[in-house]
């Protein structure tokens, strides 16, 4: 059994699977290791938290050059189009240019995920809509409600990325399961490609993604704990011993956050809504925004406890660290076996 989706074969991919983009973390080798292994790799919006010497723009040309030197396989980038992001809008002007220019980051380049703001950025783009139109690149944006997927659709996008809240990192404020939030959109708009992101770790939550209308799963945390991933040991060794009710949502710098309970993590609070956040951001200085990314930046040293550890209930279910080669493998065939014993339990 080959496990072929509209997804699959809309960016021409072998297995179903994507790494969630992990900014303001570098994500290079995670998304060129997924590449290879035959999924769909995703560089994240980020120049690194240790590069403030070039802008967010070089940081991510940087990172397109990287990866398209290590894998000749298709691969995508995040933009991440929050009111915070002051560089959006300019990125989704130079970059598309930028891509335009190389050849290679022409034709391997089909996957674009704008997130955690408007759908509409791209879309607007003159310069995006030329690579649209020469390259087929494909345009999904983060629906982490179904409000939000409404919005989507309006601003025509080619597919959704369908994120629950069990996911770690950025979350939204309707908290919202990735189960719920599936049906929802499938419901609504059962023709649209899009992929499930949130609690996912294993053979079965593929196999039940797939079964409920998804072309694909996008993982975080799994990748995270991987031998290929940029990501200190210290970070990674958190995984294994993890039980799913050791995270929390707590107030980030685009909403809630998903994060391990360290000590960093449990003197946060929690915003219980939009408008609550902006009056938050209004009122906070450049010292706390500062001291807010040194709690980042402290994760790359391998501190764990006054440190921004974002992390997936899906860690419940993370029992070793492996090679993305072998994690892949082992998802798709485990799906393989689990969705061909359903099917011949309801023949």
């Amino acid at each position: 059994m080959v496990i072929e989706t509209n997804v699959t074969k809309l960016f021409g991919i072998k297995k179903p699977i994507l790494n969630a983009p992990m900014g303001p973390f570098l994500t290079n080798e995670i998304c060129i290791a997924v590449c290879e292994a035959g999924g769909l790799g995703v560089v994240s919006h980020t120049a690194g938290l240790r590069t403030d010497q070039i802008t967010l723009l070089e940081g991510m040309k940087g990172s397109l050059d990287y990866v398209v030197e290590h894998t000749d396989k298709p691969f995508g980038f995040n933009l991440r189009t929050s009111r915070n992001e002051r560089e959006a809008v300019n990125i989704s002007k130079e970059l598309p240019k930028y891509i335009m220019e190389n050849p290679k980051l022409r034709e391997q380049v089909v996957y674009a995920v704008s997130s955690a703001g408007s759908p509409r950025v791209l879309p607007t783009s003159q310069s995006f809509q030329k690579l649209r139109e020469s390259t087929g690149i494909k345009h999904f944006h983060v629906a982490p409600a179904l409000w939000l997927a409404d919005k989507c659709v309006a601003a025509g996008v080619d597919g959704l990325c369908c994120t629950g809240g069990e996911g770690g990192g950025h979350q939204s404020f309707e908290k919202v399961s990735t189960m719920v939030l599936l049906q929802q959109v499938r419901q609504k708009y059962p023709d649209l490609p899009m992929v499930a992101c949130g609690g996912f770790a294993s053979g079965e939550g593929l196999a039940a993604a797939l079964a409920m209308g998804a072309g694909a799963i996008v993982m975080g945390s799994r990748f995270i704990s991987s031998k290929d991933s940029e990501f200190h040991d210290n970070y990674k060794g958190l995984f294994p011993p993890a039980k799913a009710g050791d995270t929390r949502l707590v107030t980030g710098t685009l909403g809630p956050i998903r994060l391990w309970k360290n000590k960093y993590c449990m003197s946060m609070n929690l915003v219980g809504s939009k408008e609550e956040l902006v009056a938050k951001e209004e009122a906070r200085t450049e010292e706390e925004y500062l001291e807010t990314r040194k709690h980042y930046i402290s994760t790359l040293d391998g501190e764990t406890e006054d440190s921004a550890i974002l992390m997936g209930q899906s860690a419940g279910i993370i029992n070793s660290i492996e090679s993305i080669q072998d994690i892949i493998n082992t998802i798709v065939n485990d799906a393989e076996r689990l969705l061909k014993n359903a099917y011949l339990r309801i023949k």
